[in-house]
């Protein structure tokens, strides 16, 4: 019988994995207990001040149970929907799954689709019903849920407190009687996934790898199968949940290997290691190519950090294989990257952890999407940035990306959801009563209009019990055209978008506001227009500054007053002539943050 033991925890975002992985940690003395903190595989000081888990976190456990000693190897999985690719990676590394489900709030959305996630990848799941402890605790309400939604029995759920420890050891139990050992052939060529990797500058790239066939010592020299580089493993070792050296890796155990590889780009996060001398046959299949949904253009405020950002970007992308990037260029803002992101919590991670790690500080240009231009001469372009779309001359149609949403709700919600789902230019496909409290609606949505603010209001109508998970639709024809802004005549690039036309007005109005409350004013008037296609569908007009030339003026005829006065308006006639509006870097750095939180 095979003793090793490979399962990750799935769940919706809070619904308690990291808590259960610390008492996991605990009952099986892996960590001591002098040592213990809350949240202990969340090593990240963002993943802390969240709350939320950002990356998979692997860690090996060893355990008793009846006599015999087992080794488990979990992996502690993200939950929010912009970090499912972290989830669907680590689900290939493992056998079974603990699908967490909080007794009070019940099945979400996200619940919902990690689950189906998990058995497309043919795991064995557990279903675990976390947080029994609470009053609110409805544990027959969710069972019931459970079978319904995803036609899991009820008499396999297990009740556990994650807090208190309760029913953790049971758990233990049913990993072992539950989920087989991984299906190994020990003589077989060495077979290796590497399902995350990380960039150490003493020690160089660092590959976490689950072993599928074969074994892997120090010193063996070592193939990337897809990618065709060759290296030797320097030392590898495995997860505890610090990394600790080995003599060796096994078939079927998870852990690193420390390569002498130095470029970021010599490695590919899905590729299959093998031996050299003796090289498997094919590759292990790998994931597949995930698109980014949402682009955004990040800069540095001070132009000399260009570089540094070049080399952030790279060694996150290798940690996070989702983010893409290529450089581009703009007027206002000087040379940057444009990021692709899986969403806008996804897009708020990275700038924070380039923030953070690497001691940036960066601009965020409006978030948008990838659009299908079909041109007049019969080709087609796709385009992720404004400034990018061809003139209205050329342009045939523009096609935009929808998504197709399961959004989970209160019952007494469901009209101003509609309203809400109806305002975002989306349609509501059908409705599904879960139970007496709450409805599933299925939804069809452009994904440029959930960017912003739409998960913040459904928080907003629902009291916080709404959730909502989503994947990538078809392309749909959609009467789109380009919005800029004009400050004193001249288009500011960085504040160019693509809106729909119904409500383009809406947004000029919005930003030209915005801007004449932020921009400093100047000796004359400056006009802060909108424009679609060249033609003005919003003005605002930014009042001069206004030195009182007839302070010092006092008493006498009026005639004196007047005659300054006009003094000052010559004056300021041949300034607007020749006058030129800088714009303040701040006032970008405002917008665009006000954009992005509006």
């Amino acid at each position: 019988m095979n003793p090793i033991r490979n399962f990750c925890i799935i769940a919706h975002v809070d619904h308690g994995k990291t808590t259960l992985s610390d008492r996991l940690l605990e009952m099986t003395q892996t960590i001591e207990k002098r040592k213990m903190q809350e949240q202990l595989l969340d090593s990240m000081d963002l993943e802390r001040e969240k709350g939320i888990t950002i990356k998979s976190h692997p860690v090996t456990m060893h355990y008793e149970y009846k006599g015999q000693h087992y080794t488990f190897n979990l992996i502690d999985t993200p939950g929010h929907v912009d970090f499912s690719y972290e989830v669907s990676r680590s689900l290939a590394a493992c056998e079974g799954a603990i699908l967490l489900v909080d007794a009070s709030q019940g099945i979400e959305a996200q619940t919902v689709a990690n689950a189906l996630l998990a058995m497309q990848n043919g795991l064995v799941i557990i279903p675990v019903l976390n947080k029994i402890d609470l009053p609110s605790a409805d544990v027959e309400k969710v069972k019931k849920q459970l079978e319904d939604i995803l036609t899991i029995p009820a008499e396999e759920t297990l009740n556990v407190s994650g807090k208190t420890g309760t029913g953790v050891a049971e758990l233990l139990g049913a990993v072992i009687e539950r989920i087989p050992g991984p299906k190994i052939d020990p003589e077989a060529p060495l077979q290796a996934l590497i399902f995350d990797a990380t960039y150490d500058t003493y020690k160089g790239l660092i590959c976490y790898v689950r072993i599928f066939n074969g074994s892997l010592k120090p010193g063996q020299s070592v193939l990337m199968m897809r990618h065709g580089t060759t290296t030797q493993a320097k030392e590898v070792g495995i997860f505890t949940p610090h990394m600790q050296e080995t003599d060796v890796l096994n078939a079927g155990e998870v852990g690193y290997v420390v390569t002498h590889l130095k470029t970021l780009t010599d490695i590919k996060i899905g590729d299959t290691l093998t031996l050299c001398q003796r090289p498997a046959q094919e590759p292990l299949p790998g994931y597949k190519e995930i698109k980014p949904m949402v682009f955004s253009g990040l800069y540095p405020l001070d132009t000399k950090d260009y570089e540094r950002l070049k080399t952030g970007l790279f060694k996150l992308q290798l940690n996070d294989a989702s983010l893409t990037f290529q450089s581009e260029s703009s007027t206002a803002l000087g040379f940057g990257f444009r990021c692709g992101f899986l969403g806008l919590l996804h897009m708020e991670i990275i700038q924070e952890r380039l923030r953070r790690e690497y001691d940036l500080d960066l601009i965020a240009t409006y978030p948008s999407v990838v659009y299908h231009v079909h041109l007049t001469d019969g080709t087609n372009l796709d385009v992720d940035n404004p400034l990018r779309l061809p003139e209205p001359s050329f342009i045939n149609y523009i096609e935009e990306p929808t998504i197709k949403a399961s959004i989970h709700i209160p019952n007494e919600s469901i009209g101003n959801i509609l309203d809400l789902v109806r305002e975002k230019r989306g349609e509501c496909l059908s409705t599904e009563t879960l139970d007496e409290q709450r409805i599933l609606l299925t939804c069809t949505l452009p994904l440029n209009e959930i960017l912003l603010d739409f998960n913040d209001r459904l928080k907003s109508i629902t009291k916080g019990y709404g959730s909502m998970d989503y994947e990538l639709s078809d392309y749909i024809r959609s009467d789109l055209v380009k919005m800029d802004i004009m400050v004193n005549g001249e288009p500011v690039d960085a504040f160019s978008s693509i809106v729909h036309r119904t409500k383009a007005e809406y947004q000029g109005r919005q930003l030209c506001e915005r801007l004449k409350n932020l921009l400093p004013k100047q000796m004359f008037k400056v006009p802060i227009q909108a424009c679609v296609w060249g033609k003005v569908i919003a003005r605002e007009t930014l009042g001069a500054y206004r030195k009182d030339v007839t302070a010092k003026c006092y008493g006498g005829d009026i005639t004196r007053k007047r005659k300054l006065l006009e003094k000052q308006k010559e004056g300021k006639k041949r300034m607007k002539q020749i006058g030129r509006v800088s714009i303040p870097q701040e006032t970008f750095v405002d917008i665009l943050k006000s954009n992005v939180e509006s």
